[in-house]
């Protein structure tokens, strides 16, 4: 039944009541937003892919020596 789902003149269709619906001067800027929260989906996924894996031992910053704390003398 729904062998050739989606036809060329459904996507022409779909283009013409989103025109009707939000008008000419409304479809550039939501097309740029939607440019934008994609871009910005995107970074975050792979902020959180590379979170997730652990560093390689040479990338780690190499960790300073702290000194033995020096013993107090009693408060009188």
């Amino acid at each position: 039944m729904l062998r050739n789902g989606l036809e060329p003149w459904h996507l022409i269709i779909v283009l013409v009541v989103c025109l009707l619906v939000f008008g000419s001067k409304k479809l550039p800027d939501m097309a740029r937003s939607l440019g934008r929260s994609a871009r910005i989906l995107k970074s975050e996924a792979r902020a959180l892919r590379t979170e997730d894996t652990p560093p390689a031992a040479h990338d780690a910053p190499p960790q300073a020596a702290t000194p033995a704390a020096a013993p107090q003398p009693p408060a009188a």
